[in-house]
Order: structure tokens, then C-alpha cells, then sequence
């Protein structure tokens, strides 16, 4: 009995299947993911830990969103401001340590205002030691244990420092689980403006280039340093489908924007949801061993839908794999084999394949006759294949 591999086409309505067309980011780095069904669109360095900047302060907010949500902190509590966090420049709230801020407000600085001095207030409050650099450890073993692994962090805010990474990975994955985990605070993500106590009219607008352009945009968070570039993690939905994306390394805010804008409509523009097989068609068969029998059909058990590439959808190359001859009884839905789908420019897919039919076990004749066969195989084989 060996492993047996057979080639098929799923549909044949095209001559040829064309493969993806490939985004070109300029992008040091790029990660972008179709969340309604997880394929990975485009994948540049993905997994290369570099300075985030502010899409760092995603995690600062996670690990507060969960606080809220385990009654460890509440949105109308005031967090007083320390002199380290009145400290920070960049962009701030303008707050002073005769401030007491309703964490709702420092939320809301940090999303919408991408406050370095809320991000520092916040830290002080939840970490393990009423230090920020308590905070940013406690920060760092959060993101591991979500699967993080290329994450660490020295601060609440991307402030620059030595250390202080992400991945692109790590922050599509992030920006997953904040839509996910957290539908409540999610909205605040859309807000393209927050007016707090009137003091710092030159930062009151949201800084995401895509809010607002009518392509589905609703998230998440900008960053910049000079070490950095210029970054976004950016999410948007159209129809039944939710995009998100990271990138960093631009030059500017107009290139970040730009960028921005293109890649959304690439994903969304040339790929498509796309049946592939239903359930219960046959797409090969797998040989019996001693069964009434000789063979069973090998099916999906559940419909198969897949995005794909506009271009090409109608063609796509798939390979059935299972291990053979199937030794009978097989009951009808046991899972035989795979069938491995690969679109050209993305990700294969593998889908169990199971038995059409059942196949009972033969009766005596069928059980001679079998074993003539082999013995005749064998002598045919001369004296190697003797027994």
C-alpha cells in the first residue's frame, strides 16, 4: 500500500489560468489578508520585526480594552497624569499633572489623536509595577502569548527606541483580533475627530488618509518616526468581505496614503468569493482492498468556496492525495484522502476528501480471487517477488 497522487482540474471553463496580478508596494514591508476567509493577498517582509511607531499604541489599547472588559478599569474612571507622562512630545493630548482624565477620553486620545502622554497614562495605570517600562514588559508577554512572535516592546506609544518591534504579520493579526475581541470599542477606530477639553486644536483630526474616501475603511491606527517611515494598519469591508492590512517603510504621508488607497481596491477588485466544488461530487476514486467493491468515489463533504483571482478563477489546479488501496469495510463519509487546491499566487488550500459510498468487505470469492492475484503477481515477479 503506498501514497497515490492524482492530478485534476476543479473547473475547465478557461484555456488558461492566470495567476494573481501582484501588487507592487513600495512598502518595506507589507502584509495584506482577506479576514472573511483568511487568505493572505500579499506577504513583503511580513514577518521582519521593525520599529511600528504608533501602530504599537494598537497593543497599549488591547491590553486596556481588555481591562475595561474584566471590570479591572472603567471608562468613566480619571487616571491621574504623571510627570513622565507630561513629558512626551510627538503627538499628545496636552495633558499636565493636574489633569485627572476619564479613560474613556485617553481611549479616544489614542485612537483618534494617537496621544503619546494617554498611552503613558494608561500604562502607569495597569502595569505590574506603576511603570511604564513594567507595562511595556507586561505588553511584550501579552502579544507572545497571542501569537505574536516577532513583537517587542520598551514603551506604551512606538516612541523610538532600541528594541522596540513589530512585524507586519504581527499587527494584521492584531488588528484581527482587536475587530474581533472587542465590537464594542471597534467604532472608535472610524472617528475622524476627537475635541478634547478645547486644548489642542492642532490635533483634533484622525490621521487614517482612507476614513472617509467611501471604500469601506473603518480602522485602525497610523505611525511615523524617522526611523520608521510612514505606516498604517488599515481595515475595510465591502459587501460580505472584510480586508485588512499592514504596511511601513514609505516615505511620506502622501505616498502612505496613496498606498493605501491602492492596495485596498487591488484586494478588493481582483479577487472574488468563488464556488469551487459542492458537496458529494465525485473528483476521483480510491482502489478497495478485499471489498465487494473494487472502488469508492472520493468527495468534499461540505461545499468549497475560495477567493480568487479574477482573472483565472475558472481554471484551478488542484491535486487529490490518498492512501491506497483502502483496505474494506469503508463506511460512507470516512475521510479517504485531501484534495489540495493551489491558486496560482496564493495560498493552497487542503480539504479532506471522504467516501461517496459505503463499501462492505467481500465475500470468500472475493477474498480467493485476491489472493491468487497476488500470488500470480508475485510469480510473475520471479525469484526477488517469491514468497
Amino acid at each position: 500500500m503506498g501514497m497515490l497522487r492524482h492530478w485534476i482540474l476543479v473547473l475547465g471553463l478557461m484555456a488558461l489560468a492566470l495567476p494573481a496580478a501582484a501588487f507592487e508596494t513600495s512598502a518595506r514591508a507589507a502584509y495584506v489578508v482577506d479576514m472573511t476567509t483568511g487568505t493572505v493577498l500579499l506577504n513583503k517582509n511580513a514577518d521582519e520585526p521593525l520599529p511600528p511607531a504608533s501602530m504599537s499604541k494598537l497593543m497599549t489599547l488591547y491590553v486596556a480594552f481588555e481591562a475595561v472588559r474584566d471590570g479591572r478599569l472603567s471608562l468613566d474612571e480619571r487616571l491621574p497624569v504623571s510627570g513622565h507622562a507630561m513629558s512626551y512630545g510627538g503627538s499628545t493630548m496636552f495633558l499636565n499633572t493636574r489633569d485627572r482624565v476619564r479613560v474613556e477620553d485617553l481611549l479616544r486620545g489614542i485612537v483618534v489623536l494617537s496621544g503619546n502622554d494617554a498611552c503613558a497614562v494608561i500604562a502607569e495605570a495597569l502595569s505590574p509595577d506603576g511603570t511604564e517600562a513594567g507595562f511595556a514588559r507586561f505588553m511584550t508577554q501579552r502579544a507572545q502569548a497571542m501569537g505574536l512572535t516577532n513583537s517587542v516592546f520598551q514603551n506604551a506609544s512606538g516612541w523610538p527606541a532600541a528594541g522596540h518591534v513589530m512585524s507586519m504579520r504581527d499587527l494584521a493579526l492584531l488588528a484581527r483580533r482587536l475587530i474581533e475581541d472587542f465590537p464594542e470599542f471597534y467604532p472608535m477606530f472610524a472617528e475622524t475627530e476627537f475635541r478634547f477639553d478645547g486644548r489642542a486644536p492642532a490635533n483634533i483630526h484622525n490621521r487614517n488618509p482612507l476614513l472617509g474616501l467611501g471604500i469601506g475603511a473603518d480602522g485602525l491606527k497610523t505611525g511615523h518616526t524617522q526611523e520608521a517611515g510612514y505606516g498604517l494598519v488599515g481595515s475595510a469591508v465591502q459587501g460580505d468581505r472584510r480586508v485588512i492590512f499592514a504596511i511601513t517603510g514609505l516615505d511620506s504621508a502622501a505616498d502612505r496614503a496613496r498606498e493605501s488607497e491602492a492596495i485596498v481596491n487591488w484586494a478588493f477588485r481582483q479577487f472574488a468569493q468563488k464556488s469551487v466544488l459542492s458537496a458529494g461530487t465525485v473528483v476521483a476514486e480510491a482502489e478497495i482492498w478485499m471489498g465487494d467493491a473494487p472502488r469508492v468515489g472520493l468527495t468534499p463533504a461540505e461545499d468549497i468556496e475560495m477567493l480568487l483571482p479574477v482573472l483565472g478563477a475558472d481554471r484551478v489546479p488542484a491535486q487529490v492525495v490518498h492512501t491506497g488501496p483502502v483496505r474494506a469495510p469503508v463506511a460512507k463519509g470516512d475521510v479517504l484522502g485531501e484534495l489540495v487546491i493551489a491558486p496560482e499566487g496564493l495560498p493552497e488550500r487542503r480539504v479532506p476528501l471522504v467516501a461517496a459510498s459505503e463499501v462492505g468487505p467481500g465475500g470468500v470469492m472475493t477474498r480467493l480471487r485476491t489472493v491468487a492475484g497476488l500470488l500470480l503477481a508475485r510469480l510473475r515477479a520471479g525469484p526477488e517477488g517469491a514468497l
